[in-house]
């Protein structure tokens, strides 16, 4: 009997996909790069709450909870309306390795 070692985060639920089909429409490269930038929005404001230079005289974990649920929303929106720009670096990023003219609608919508 021969024992195979397990590779972590490898199998049904982890690791990284080699599926690109997903990279073929436009919509969903859009809809990636408004995450990304959501993401790296809300993961500079949480470096910025962490370099604060004092405690607050009413600072608990449940303020700091709302606080964090609050950057969420605003690091959401400010991708939603007013982007830096790195979501749509990436999503021609992305287009420009899978093939797809980010130009170009998406199959089914008419320009």
């Amino acid at each position: 009997m021969s024992i195979q070692p397990t590779i972590a985060g490898a199998g049904a639920g982890g690791g990284v996909s080699t599926d690109t089909s997903r990279l073929a429409s436009k919509d969903n490269l859009d809809a990636a790069g408004k995450r990304f930038e959501a993401i790296f929005t809300g993961m500079m404001l949480k470096s910025m709450r962490s370099a604060k230079l004092g405690d607050g005289l009413f600072d608990s974990k449940a303020t700091q909870q709302f606080r964090d649920m609050q950057d969420q929303q605003l690091a959401s929106a400010m991708a939603s309306h007013a982007p830096m720009g790195i979501g749509k670096a990436m999503t021609e990023f992305l287009a420009k390795s899978a093939a797809l003219d980010p130009a170009t609608p998406a199959e089914g919508t008419t320009p």
